[in-house]
């Protein structure tokens, strides 16, 4: 068999500025995320997603997270960002997404929470796949305290070898080891996407994150990276 080639796609996510759009998209990305989760030290409210997604040229899909949304909270976002993808990243049910998806009308990615560690084990993915199976997408994170992954890293090899689904690697990514993702979990499913947030943010002088500001560099840096693996055949 020929050795293939595929194109990982990549989303930035937990963009609050305008020049964060515009490093994101100038890099290469494919997705822009906007979280709508009022909690998030990443929040913006629909209306200013909108703004920022209207930065965003042809091709550039913009999403939006919601953690355990009303369906109408769903549909009124998406109707102020045209073109949207709806990321449900809380308790939602099966059901729950499809309500708040306006019956399907709007395209929806479904987070799946993975334990830390050797507790990975647990967490049935094949499953999980099948009862979303009208997500677009699986999206990976760790499951930590609250919503989100918090900047950690689950244990990939973990994973199912042979996943019916398009998958979204996210959780703890960074340009040093997202290559290496890809590369381990591309094989294992239908197409595989990866999604960053702290992985690509500004620094404070003490070395923290500065959560919602983003680094054009770094940007750069992880989109160069996830192009770097899809030039290895599998």
């Amino acid at each position: 068999m020929t050795p293939s080639l595929a194109r990982t796609r990549i989303k930035i996510c937990g963009l609050t500025r305008e020049q964060d759009v515009d490093a994101a998209v100038a890099a290469g990305a494919d997705a822009i995320g906007f979280v709508l989760y009022a909690k998030s030290p990443r929040a913006v409210t629909a209306q200013r997603a909108a703004e920022l997604a209207r930065r965003l040229p042809p091709f550039v899909t913009p999403v939006l997270l919601f953690v355990n949304p009303t369906p109408t909270e769903v549909i009124a976002a998406c109707a102020l960002v045209a073109g949207a993808t709806v990321q449900f990243h809380g308790d939602e049910t099966p059901q729950q997404c499809w309500q708040a998806s306006d019956a399907g009308r709007l395209p929806f990615l479904r987070a799946a929470r993975i334990p830390l560690g050797e507790a990975g084990h647990s967490f049935d993915l094949l499953k999980y796949a099948d009862q979303y199976s009208q997500a677009q997408a699986i999206l990976l994170d760790a499951h930590v305290d609250g919503y989100g992954g918090a900047g950690q890293t689950f244990n990939w090899s973990l994973l199912p070898p042979n996943v019916d689904a398009h998958l979204v690697l996210s959780g703890g990514l960074t340009p040093a080891n997202v290559t290496d993702g890809v590369r381990l979990l591309r094989p294992r499913c239908r197409s595989l996407a990866v999604d960053v947030s702290s992985g690509v943010e500004a620094s404070a002088p003490d070395g923290s994150a500065l959560k919602g500001i983003k680094d054009a560099e770094k940007i750069q840096q992880f989109v160069a990276a996830v192009r770097a693996a899809d030039a290895t055949p599998f």
